[in-house]
């Protein structure tokens, strides 16, 4: 039963030591593992045979239609020079001062973050857009590498962006299959909760960063140079970051509040940033092939991740790895607590060596069921697990986040500089994670919120905007037994599969 443990240890090891893709790695691992496993006859090959339908299943999801459109806006982000555009108008609405700059930085990777995707899609329209202009403002190399590394790991937080759809995706199994064990009476969460629930950390979040800016931007301005002169905006440039400040804004607040579904969004914010390239006259014929080339190569990077992941996790349940796994956390002594400490140092332990798609495909299937068995609020949780994926990425030298940026620069940052740097933006990070963990109330206030004013018509759907638990069906492996009572909660009381 713990050869799963092997399997994750030689994916761990093979990763640090070839450089190669983690798809690979994934499909390779799984791959030697089946076949010891059958030729021992530690694993029956017939199990083997529901990895068709397993993967078929997976890219039958309509949730996943959302990954190409936001890979295609973070891909149009990276290429075009709209980014810079709206870099510059927020400097120029932002009151003058030493920090204008650096919260223009944060506030572009608020806006444009969870459009990007993905942590390192964030990272190559920061260093494009916000660290050049940043340098030339006076700000150090590694205050400035700071503010980019922070800047792209915001669209991890606030929603939708494809880190939270994937992982509230993933949440949402997880938790129908610890309802499966408990039989607890309970609504299962869905991406809707998670957005919501993440709501009200981000903004935590973001007004402390930004209160960090300018208390550091305070105690330097003794002797430092006057600030350079900001150039004025063009009409067409004005008029430009208005509207696509105005539209993005517009579509992260409906996905959040459940008034479009993600995919409707990615497919209205992909149309918006198109238009707005065009109308600024910044979209080429050459330039819309290479942004399309990169999507689909990023798009298709992405399903082999998919592909990987699950077959990876259906060897290690082969192995009865994960029921071995399962009950280690369930039965962890200490309370609920020491269980949850357990799961999230995981997280953050395989931070260091994953990227965040890695860990919501491969680790969350394994770790967060058994932990929702012990901790039962899920939404809950799941900001938690992004709050650690968030703080993991900007842990000095090996963090996602610093690695991306700082090899993405050609003016090199030596890591003391840069960690010193780093740990203002580290410190409130971590005052919002220990509020949410005194304070869960905190994830459930937009929820809350919402649930007590009246729900508005959604007549294209004939339905109401806000979405309504959904299920999935629970892994073989969790099923439980044939005398086991009916429960409300269980996957066939469920509400019917719903698009998000």
């Amino acid at each position: 039963m713990t050869a799963g443990y092997w399997m994750l240890a030689a994916v761990a090891a093979t990763m640090l030591v070839t450089g190669l893709p983690a798809a690979f790695v994934l499909l390779m691992v799984a791959s030697v593992a089946a076949t010891l496993g059958a030729a021992t006859h530690a694993i029956e090959p017939a199990l083997l045979a529901a990895l068709p339908g397993r993967i078929v299943g997976l890219l039958e999801s309509d949730l996943l239609q959302a990954m190409p459109l936001y890979v295609l806006m973070g891909a149009m982000l990276n290429r075009l020079p709209l980014a810079a555009t709206l870099f510059r108008a927020l400097v120029a609405w932002l009151p003058a001062g030493p920090g204008a700059a650096r919260t223009a930085g944060l506030g572009l990777g608020a806006l444009l973050g969870p459009m990007n995707g993905s942590v390192g899609g964030s990272v190559a329209m920061l260093t494009r857009a916000v660290y050049p202009p940043l340098r030339a403002s006076g700000t150090a190399p590694a205050e400035a590498t700071a503010l980019v590394c922070i800047a792209s790991t915001l669209g991890v937080v606030i929603p939708p962006s494809l880190v939270l759809i994937l992982l509230g995706d993933a949440a949402m199994r997880a938790h129908t299959e610890a309802l499966t064990i408990t039989h607890a009476s309970t609504q299962i969460i869905n991406t809707q909760n998670v957005f919501r629930g993440a709501l009200v950390p981000a903004a935590l979040l973001f007004v402390l960063l930004v209160a960090v800016v300018w208390l550091d931007a305070a105690r330097r301005r003794s002797g430092a140079p006057a600030p350079t002169p900001r150039p004025p905006l063009a009409a067409r440039e004005r008029i430009v970051a208005i509207a696509t400040f105005a539209v993005i804004g517009g579509l992260l607040g409906a996905v959040a509040w459940g008034i479009l579904y993600a995919v409707e969004a990615a497919a209205s914010g992909a149309f918006v940033l198109l238009v707005a390239a065009i109308a600024a006259r910044q979209l080429s014929w050459p330039l819309l092939c290479t942004v399309l080339r990169d999507t689909i190569a990023i798009a298709g990077a992405l399903a082999m991740l998919f592909v990987a992941a699950t077959s990876f996790t259906l060897v290690f349940r082969a192995f009865g790895t994960d029921r071995h796994l399962a009950d280690a956390i369930v039965g962890l002594g200490g309370g609920a607590g020491t269980a949850l400490a357990a799961v999230l140092g995981l997280i953050a332990l395989c931070a260091l060596v994953l990227d965040a798609f890695e860990i919501i495909f491969v680790v969350i299937p394994l770790v967060l069921p058994p932990l929702l068995v012990r901790v039962p609020d899920a939404t809950w949780v799941s900001v938690l697990v992004l709050l650690t994926l968030q703080a993991s990425f900007l842990i000095p030298p090996f963090g996602y986040a610093i690695m991306m940026t700082t090899g993405s620069l050609a003016e090199k940052v030596r890591i003391g500089p840069l960690a010193r740097a780093v740990v203002p933006y580290l410190v409130a990070q971590w005052l919002v994670m220990a509020a949410v963990l005194a304070f869960p109330a905190l994830t459930h206030v937009a929820q809350d919120s919402l649930d007590s004013a009246p729900p508005a018509p959604d007549a294209a759907r004939g339905t109401t905007a806000v979405e309504e638990p959904i299920s999935v069906p629970p892994n073989d492996d969790l099923t439980p037994p044939d005398d086991a009572p009916p429960d409300a909660s269980t996957p066939s009381a469920a509400p019917a599969p719903r698009p998000h």
